[in-house]
C-alpha cells in the first residue's frame, strides 16, 4: 500500500471537481446531482489521516474492514457518516452494524441472519449483486436472486433498499455501461415484485474509474477514492 499524502486543500479541490462531473453527468440523464451521493472509500487512508478527509470538506466515507471501521470510528464517530463497503463476514457483523448508517455488501444469508440476530432496530443494507457473473467475485449471482431474497425475508429486521455492483475495470468507462443498466434494470424489476416489503431505490454503482458513467445510468451513490489522492 502506498503511503498516504494527500493535502486537505488537494482533497477538497479534487471532490469539488469530482461533484462537478457528478452534477453534469446526472444532468446529461435528466436527473439532479444532487440525487447522487459521493462516499469516499478509506481503505487506504490511515486513521492518523482521517482528519485529512475532514478538513476538506468531505463527510460520508465507506470502510472495507470490520477492524480498520472500529479503529476509524472510535477517532472521527463525529465528523463522518461511515458506510460498510468490504465484504461482511457474519462473525463480524457485530462490529460493523452498530457503525454505520448502511452496509453495501450483503451477499451472504449468515451475514443476514446475523445482522437480523443482533439487531434491536430495523438495519438497511444494499444486495450486492454479480451483475456479470465474474467468478472472482462476490455478490449473488442475478438467477439466484429471489431465490436468495425469499429466503432473506425471514429475518424481518434486515430491510433491503437497493443494490450494488461492482463491473470488471475496463479501461475504457463505456464499458461498463452495460453493467450499470443491466442492474439498475434489475432494481426496478426487484422494486416491483418485492413492492410491500423491499425498496430497490438505492444504486451503489461507480468507482473513481466509470463514476461519470454509472451516474448517468442510475446510479444514487458513488465510490471513489483514487481520483481523489
Amino acid at each position: 500500500m502506498k503511503e498516504f499524502t494527500g493535502t486537505a486543500e488537494h482533497v477538497r479541490e479534487r471532490f469539488a471537481e469530482v461533484r462537478e462531473k457528478v452534477a453534469a453527468a446526472a444532468a446529461a440523464a435528466g436527473r439532479s446531482g444532487d440525487d447522487v451521493e459521493i462516499l469516499v472509500a478509506t481503505k487506504y487512508v490511515p486513521a492518523d489521516k482521517m482528519a485529512v478527509l475532514r478538513d476538506a470538506g468531505v463527510r460520508l466515507v465507506g470502510e472495507n474492514r470490520a477492524q480498520d471501521l472500529v479503529e476509524k470510528h472510535a477517532l472521527f464517530g463525529g465528523d463522518f457518516d461511515f458506510d460498510f463497503i468490504g465484504e461482511l463476514q457474519s462473525r463480524k457483523a457485530k462490529l460493523v452494524m452498530p457503525r454505520v448508517r448502511l452496509i453495501h455488501s450483503i451477499d451472504s444469508l449468515s451475514a443476514v441472519a446475523e445482522l437480523n440476530k443482533r439487531a434491536g432496530r430495523s438495519v438497511p443494507v444494499l444486495l450486492e449483486v454479480n451483475v456479470d457473473e465474474e467468478e472472482t467475485k462476490g455478490g449473488v449471482a442475478p438467477d439466484v436472486v429471489d431465490t436468495f431474497l425469499d429466503e432473506a425475508a425471514r429475518c424481518e429486521l434486515v430491510e433491503f433498499v437497493g443494490l450494488m455492483c461492482m463491473p470488471p475495470l475496463f479501461p475504457d468507462p463505456e464499458q461498463a455501461r452495460s453493467s450499470f443498466a443491466r442492474t439498475r434494470e434489475f432494481a426496478q424489476r426487484l422494486s416491483d415484485a418485492w413492492r410491500g416489503r423491499y425498496t430497490f431505490a438505492r444504486l451503489s454503482m461507480g468507482t473513481s474509474a466509470d463514476y461519470e458513467v454509472a451516474v448517468q445510468e442510475g446510479a444514487t451513490i458513488v465510490r471513489v477514492g483514487s481520483v481523489l489522492f
